[in-house]
Formats: C-alpha cells, structure tokens, sequence
C-alpha cells in the first residue's frame, strides 16, 4: 500500500480541521492505522491509532480534542481535529501497518502540513 494524506492547512488556534489517510490503489481494510505528527527540529510522535477491527487509541496529549475514524467503503481514515493549539502545528503523517505470517508490513505516507496560528 502507499497511504497519502491530505487536508491539511492553516486554522486558527481553537479551530477545527479533519485530515484523510486514503490509498486509491490498495484496500487499506485490513491495515491499522496509526497518525504521528511531527513539529520541525522535534520528534515525530504518536497521536491516535485505529485498529483494522476499529479499535481506538488516542494520546493524552490530544485525548478529548482529537478523534479518529475510518470508513472502509471510501477506503479512508480521517483524524479529526477540534480545538486546536499551535503546538498543534506539524506535519501529520499515517502510517499503515500490519503483520502478515509474523512479518511487519508497514508503508508511511508523505504527510500533510497543519498550521495553527492566528
């Protein structure tokens, strides 16, 4: 698969944004799938997973503001995310990832840049 994000852009601090991770090539069903964003000169961390099964996870740090959902018909996972703050600004990333006969099958995609500012 190569997952490929979008929606990204500028919003103002406390505003709303929803990213997309689609493949239009590849089902990406059976594959979790995992948001990371990452602030330049910072690490790229971990923001919500969702499962193949559809099982959630989302960091403390955006729990209660972030969620994220996918719709298998469209083939699309999205990262909706409300009141936002300017630590908020990074480039977004998915990755989709799962194992097969105990081998990590994994493929990133190229990001799309989220800016918060007023």
């Amino acid at each position: 698969v190569q997952p490929v994000e979008s929606g990204g852009g500028l919003v103002r601090p406390g505003g709303s944004l929803t990213i997309s991770c689609t493949d239009s090539g590849n089902s990406l069903d059976t594959y979790s799938i995992d948001w990371y964003r990452q602030a330049p000169g910072k690490p790229r961390d971990l923001v919500a997973t969702i499962t193949n099964r559809g099982v959630i996870d989302i960091q403390n740090f955006v729990k209660g503001r972030f969620r994220v959902s996918r719709d298998n018909v469209k083939n699309t996972i999205y990262l909706h995310m409300n009141d936002l703050k300017p630590e908020g600004s990074a480039m977004y990333y998915c990755l989709a990832r799962r194992l097969i006969g105990g081998v990590r099958d994994e493929s990133w995609g190229l990001g799309t840049q989220v800016a918060v500012s007023s």
